[in-house]
């Protein structure tokens, strides 16, 4: 009965939300039972283009690491700030909510290859946050009982705890850019003097949906 109860609570969650935790769970349960392994499944650029190994376009962006603290603490910032975009401002709207992952994705992998960044799925949950925090900065966050400030301070807040658990900053850096990005050219530019829309979401995503498409940066 337990697990109905969760079952029926999880697909309550908005479908984007859904799928790509629930991919990220299955593929570390998948490596943890040693079904898959950590090499198949990080970005090479070799292995993409010459291999033909495209699957890892995809799966860099799934695996945050083995079983731990740093997995559970990743998935919750992933949950909680995916499911609050979805249900907030992109509610009704998931076409652009799948096109922000694919913008960020692609983004995310040109750079990445500058840094020699093998797995980028930290980098989108930062970005997730960035985008979810510039849209709400008047909300106050309380960072784990110790700190409350206004919400655009989180990302940044992040990335200093992964300073302090020594990792390297330059994933959580990436995030924030490429978030800045999104942010700007969605929200930003389209209201400046002689600004418009630059990120239109492919038909094949919306079908024909964007003829009624409404403006939210003017709402």
């Amino acid at each position: 009965m337990a697990w109905q109860g969760l079952a029926a609570e999880f697909l309550q969650v908005p479908a984007v939300t859904r799928t790509y935790t629930a991919a990220c769970v299955l593929t570390t349960a998948a490596v943890q039972l040693e079904l898959l392994s950590p090499f198949q499944l990080y970005f090479n650029p070799h292995l993409v283009f010459r291999k033909f190994q495209v699957w890892r376009l995809v799966t860099n962006f799934l695996f945050f690491g083995p079983l731990g603290f740093s997995f559970f603490f990743n998935m919750l910032f992933v949950f909680r700030y995916c499911r609050m975009l979805e249900e907030g401002s992109f509610r009704g709207r998931t076409a652009d909510f799948v096109f922000m992952f694919l913008f960020g994705g692609i983004l995310m992998t040109l750079l990445g290859l500058l840094g020699s960044l093998f797995f980028l799925g930290q980098a989108l949950t930062v970005m997730l946050v960035y985008v979810w925090s510039r849209r709400n900065p008047r909300v106050r966050v309380n960072f784990f009982g110790l700190l409350t400030f206004q919400a655009p301070f989180l990302p940044w807040a992040l990335m200093g705890f992964s300073l302090l658990l020594g990792n390297s900053i330059l994933v959580d850096l990436l995030g924030i850019a490429v978030g800045h990005i999104y942010y700007f050219l969605e929200d930003v530019f389209p209201n400046q003097p002689g600004g418009k829309r630059l990120l239109l979401t492919p038909s094949f995503l919306t079908g024909n949906r964007r003829k009624n498409k409404v403006d939210y940066t003017k709402i």
